[in-house]
């Protein structure tokens, strides 16, 4: 007679694997299986798909319209991108007497495709230089890092900024709140903002087209700077891709020519030249935060000169960036000068001379190397939306958000579909908005523009 099998080893591994798998549902340790996991399946999904081979090509042109009074949008969550007022006419060009054509957008190094005026020396105040030191740096920024947990630039980077001046927080409780659902791919500025003034005693100010010089004097006076910047860094398949990341800026020596920042990918006090950093930053327009408590708000303005005034910032950046057209050297310069320029026009209002500076820029991206053409740049700077909607481009704003949805497996963007349903709404397709923001608010849950536009079309 046979002996009966033990089967109390088998009972044990079942014991072992479910506390295993109680201790990944239920413990932070969650965070790190499913890590592991998404890094599967993304190498899985770029070893045979190519986001960066396709291109997106404008097919419209920019007809001088009005804006519907029911095709006015939900600001996206007192967003830095500014919309025009429903009750104004939309002003499609600083001067609608000049008409742009296609024959006048001619790739040159020297081609401006609009007549939006760029700043002069009348417009742009000196502010009183502070003498500075050849190198200086910051003490005290407690170094957190992002790893464990999908895309957690963002949370990390503001966590950093904000313990610096006694926040009791760290990346975990910025990015509960930043990040409601852990995958969605990006947070942006506005957003960063928005949870300083909700969830702390402490102010912000975000700016676009800062200096080098301007980041030292802020670093020489005790003000670590955050950033965000574009970096070719090794993706999951293993080879050097182009995408976003924050930075906090604590320190600065001029004879080594190297910055020295926060780095939560890489390492705390990580060391990078003059020159690769600003090529980064140039990609995002040169745009810094800075966060402060508010008895320092003085001080702050006081280095901050003119920057304090949102205006001046944003016609100064237009200046900057005609003159990064000017002195482009590559296809790469110019597409960076270019969608800059467009994403300062937008912030300006001008959606026409925005879409023809985007118009340009996308006519370079097409020019660049397949391997390492920047595709995740709308990712996370959603100007062209903005240009192309309301110069009443709408086949444009869906083809360039399905291409951007389209060129990660996890298409985890809300303002993609939220643009796309905009879009939708303009051309009564209705059936494909409502698809489009419940996607949106599945991603981000309460995301109050996907949210206001749902209702606003008549959907709970």
């Amino acid at each position: 007679m046979d002996s009966e099998r033990d089967f109390r080893p088998f009972f044990l591994f079942l014991i072992i694997l479910a506390l295993l798998v109680f201790v990944g549902l239920f413990t932070p340790a969650r965070h790190l299986i499913s890590f592991r996991i998404d890094d599967v399946k993304s190498r899985i999904f770029y070893r045979f798909h190519a986001p960066d081979q396709t291109v997106f090509i404008p097919q419209e042109s920019s007809p001088y319209a009005v804006i519907p009074d029911d095709q006015n949008p939900t600001p996206l969550q007192n967003s830095t991108e500014t919309v025009p007022d429903s009750t104004a006419t939309l002003e499609l060009s600083k001067t609608p007497d000049i008409q742009e054509t296609e024959a006048t957008l001619i790739r040159t190094n020297t081609a401006v495709p609009t007549a939006t005026p760029s700043p002069t020396s009348t417009l742009i105040p000196t502010a009183t230089e502070i003498p500075l030191p050849s190198s200086a740096s910051i003490q005290g920024v407690k170094y957190e890092d992002q790893h464990g947990i999908w895309n957690y630039c963002a949370p990390t980077n503001l966590s950093m900024a904000m313990t610096f001046w006694g926040w009791d927080g760290d990346r975990l409780k910025a990015g509960k709140w930043l990040k409601p659902f852990e995958k969605d791919k990006n947070v942006m500025f506005y957003e960063m903002e928005n949870f300083v003034a909700e969830n702390s005693g402490l102010r912000s100010i975000v700016r676009i087209g800062g200096t080098e010089q301007l980041l030292k004097r802020m670093i020489a006076s005790g003000f670590p700077v955050l950033i965000e910047k574009g970096s070719y860094m090794q993706e999951v398949s293993g080879r050097l891709s182009w995408m976003g990341h924050y930075n906090i800026i604590t320190g600065y020596d001029d004879e080594k020519q190297e910055w020295t920042v926060q780095d939560s990918y890489y390492t705390p006090n990580y060391k990078i030249s003059y020159e690769l950093l600003h090529q980064e930053w140039l990609s995002f327009n040169f745009e810094f935060m800075l966060v402060y408590p508010g008895e320092k708000e003085a001080a702050l303005y006081a280095l901050l000169g003119p920057y304090t005034n949102e205006d001046w910032a944003i016609k100064n950046a237009l200046k900057m960036a005609d003159e990064q057209i000017q002195k482009a050297a590559d296809d790469e310069d110019w597409f960076f000068a270019y969608f800059n320029r467009g994403s300062t026009q937008v912030a300006m209002n001008d959606y026409y001379g925005a879409a023809q500076s985007y118009d340009m820029a996308f006519e370079y991206y097409a020019s660049l190397d397949a391997g390492t053409r920047p595709y995740r740049i709308v990712w996370y700077q959603t100007g062209p939306y903005y240009a192309y909607y309301y110069s009443g481009r709408y086949n444009d704003v869906i083809s360039l958000a399905t291409i951007t949805l389209a060129s990660t497996q996890e298409p985890f963007l809300e303002e993609s579909y939220y643009w796309r349903a905009m879009a939708n709404i303009a051309l009564d397709v209705y059936e494909s908005a409502e698809s489009d923001l419940r996607k949106c608010l599945e991603i981000h849950e309460g995301f109050t523009a996907c949210q206001n536009l749902l209702n606003d079309i008549g959907f709970e």
